[in-house]
């Protein structure tokens, strides 16, 4: 592990959530159908998340996360959470690669706030569980409110006030967070990964939205929402191109936002999806210009069980050291194994060992 001012570097790291027990799947229908309390469900919960816990801690993973245990997604549970945000079920799922996900959606109908989110409880217990670990938390980034969410007019007629609101509103949460004994917490976005593909751009246009007024906003309310953070307050992003019963959305490299993010963003590092054709190639790392920045890279898949060719990846970290320090890279899957409730296609006994080949992959490299 390796610290340079509010930056921890863990060489085997991971994105976050894990592949839902059969154990937390038949509790949740049967919270779900009445059939146990809200309690009840709480404490199976807690059983399953110490016992995920110590399983990352036996495989050799220093940061440790609850496996998003408590979520059924990886973004709409925590923004309804926020004070002015309402989730509803919709007519329309998001839709994959051959497959669409159930028909939830958000909207905004108040103004802004961070009061007594649930999630601070839950980060609480992962803590405590954590022990001499680092207790690893995962929230969507504040965009995604705005991408994935509808703004009623009521709330806000000036959308430069709701981002104004929405990046005070994330920083009251990151405090919050830090407050609870949070030291790692890692922004999800597939905002940015759509902002790659022509294809995607095109689509936000044909809605009427400007790609290049997006990147501007987002980046601006990101900057606004951890600026001024604690020196020991990690605060990383994963850049994800989806990821639904091991299928995905968005194609295409890094290139068209890679100045803005590597030069412009101040957070300490970044979670890069690389275990395919489709996240193009190396190049756009030549715009990490800070000693600071850390680059985790995902090449090791976490859609499907089949472990990696040790040597690839290990080829594939020494051509990415060709543009960024070797000393700021690390290892991950290129996402989490369960982004929704569903999970993707593979067995629990597949999960950790793709960790497992993570963390011996980077002992290898970072001798």
């Amino acid at each position: 592990m390796q610290t340079t001012n509010h930056s921890t570097i863990f060489r085997a790291d991971q994105v976050g959530s894990l592949l839902r027990s059969e154990t937390i799947k038949k509790a949740r229908l049967q919270h779900a159908t009445n059939l146990l309390t809200a309690a009840e469900l709480r404490q199976l919960e807690d059983k399953e998340i110490a016992r995920i816990v110590e399983k990352q801690k036996e495989i050799g993973l220093g940061a440790v996360t609850d496996g998003e245990f408590r979520r059924a997604w990886w973004h709409f549970d925590f923004l309804e959470g926020l004070t002015g945000v309402e989730g509803y079920w919709s007519g329309e799922g998001i839709q994959f690669q051959q497959q669409k996900t159930k028909s939830r959606a958000i909207r905004v109908t108040d103004k802004l706030d961070f009061g007594n989110h649930p999630m601070l409880e839950d980060f609480k217990y992962l803590h405590k569980l954590a022990g001499d670990h680092v207790a690893k938390y995962t929230i969507p980034s504040p965009s995604m409110l705005h991408f994935r969410g509808e703004v009623d007019s009521s709330a806000y007629q000036e959308e430069e006030e709701f981002f104004d609101d929405l990046a005070k509103t994330y920083k009251k949460g990151l405090q919050a967070f830090y407050d609870a004994g949070c030291r790692y917490l890692q922004l999800d976005d597939t905002a940015w990964a759509y902002l790659c593909s022509e294809e995607q751009k095109e689509q936000l246009r044909s809605k009427g939205k400007n790609p290049d007024y997006l990147a501007k906003v987002y980046l601006d309310t990101l900057n606004k929402a951890v600026a001024d953070r604690p020196d020991d307050f990690t605060i990383t992003m994963h850049i994800c191109r989806g990821n639904f019963r091991s299928t995905w959305i968005s194609s295409g490299g890094y290139e068209p936002i890679a100045e803005q993010l590597f030069g412009h963003l101040n957070i300490d590092g970044f979670f890069l999806e690389y275990d395919n054709d489709r996240s193009g190639g190396f190049e756009p790392l030549r715009y990490v210009n800070r000693p600071d920045l850390n680059i985790v890279l995902g090449l090791v898949t976490s859609k499907f069980g089949d472990l990696e060719d040790k040597n690839t990846i290990i080829k594939r970290i020494e051509e990415a050291s060709k543009f960024v320090n070797l000393n700021q890279l690390a290892l991950s899957p290129q996402c989490g194994f369960a982004s929704t409730e569903e999970g993707n296609l593979l067995t629990e006994e597949q999960q950790w060992a793709k960790l497992r080949h993570v963390v011996e992959i980077s002992q290898q490299v970072w001798k």
